[in-house]
């Protein structure tokens, strides 16, 4: 079973549906004609891919970022969005093939994120070796050029692509990478150091889950607890209840994982999935679809998605 973990950043503010209708009627009429005659420049059919891709729209999405490409091939912003779009529709394949173009393109501002979502992309179909490439390629960037924030928080993201698909002593080793290299920045205030503790805790706590280990996730869920009641990581609070839920979920205590879920993030897929498979685990059959329906209005490119959309994507077939 296929489960996740949560990524401690804001969720994706998505853009607005206004003028979305204009925007399908364009793919359709241009469709229509064939392509190539009358089209806007390919800087415009890329804004508008982009909103309609950022709105669950991917197939119209895909055919304006197509268009925008037969006009200029080269295009970054084409073979990036592209990518995105293609994930979530489910053709990883050719998604990854835009990104590595995307990587080949990309300006120096822009390179370590195509890196990180290509290996996000193959996060989406469970190759941990081939996303690890990518996620440590960045990881060696942002260290040489002293970003230790920025290190410490793609090895996180390497550690929960580990766990989440099984790797549990890599997940470990990754997670233990992100918190020491957080802790090499001597400048840190407080808080930003309780919040490394807080993380490494979490962490810690979610793989002795995994394992099988109540007493230690319970004593690791009471040293998240304690520094958040620290205070000065206020914004981490809704990270408790998921932690609780994830380690009851683990430990088969079904009906305790679908009451502490309740109380995090709904809007996030992670939290979503293991709603989901609890409430099927309790045979709640009609609950789980509903949670595995909303799993599928997320449409960001992120690690929690990556599990979570193919999943979803199985179950309501």
């Amino acid at each position: 079973m296929r489960t996740l973990t949560p990524a401690f950043f804001a969720p994706l503010v998505l853009a607005g549906l206004a003028g979305l209708a204009g925007l399908v009627g364009l793919v359709g009429a241009t469709a229509a004609c064939g392509g190539g005659q009358d089209l806007p420049p390919a800087g415009e059919l890329i804004s508008q891919a982009r909103q309609l891709d950022l709105n669950g729209q991917q197939e119209p999405a895909i055919e304006l970022f197509r268009q925008a490409l037969d006009q200029d091939p080269g295009s970054f912003d084409g073979h990036y969005g592209l990518a995105r779009a293609l994930d979530l529709a489910g053709d990883y394949e050719e998604a990854r093939r835009h990104f590595a173009t995307a990587i080949e393109l990309a300006p120096d501002g822009a390179r370590e994120q195509a890196l990180r979502m290509m290996g996000i992309a193959w996060t989406f179909v469970d190759d941990a070796d081939q996303a690890a490439g990518y996620f440590r390629e960045v990881f060696d960037r942002r260290e040489a050029a002293g970003n230790l924030p920025g290190a410490a928080d793609v090895a996180n993201e390497l550690g929960r692509v580990y766990l989440e698909l099984g790797r549990l002593d890599d997940a470990g080793e990754w997670y233990r990478t992100g918190y020491d290299t957080a802790a090499r920045d001597d400048d840190r205030p407080a808080w930003q150091v309780d919040l490394a503790d807080l993380r490494w805790a979490h962490a810690q706590a979610r793989i002795a889950a995994r394992r099988g280990l109540a007493d230690e996730a319970a004593e690791q869920a009471a040293v998240v607890r304690a520094l958040l009641d620290k205070g000065g990581n206020e914004d981490q609070e809704i990270q408790y209840p998921y932690l609780l839920g994830y380690v009851a979920f683990y430990l088969e205590d079904y009906p305790e994982a679908v009451t502490q879920l309740r109380n995090a993030s709904e809007d996030d897929p992670f939290i979503l999935l293991l709603l989901a498979e609890a409430s099927e685990a309790l045979g709640n059959e009609a609950d789980a679809r509903e949670y595995f329906r909303r799993v599928l209005e997320s449409n960001s490119h992120a690690v929690n998605n990556a599990f979570a959309r193919p999943v979803a994507r199985e179950k309501i077939r």
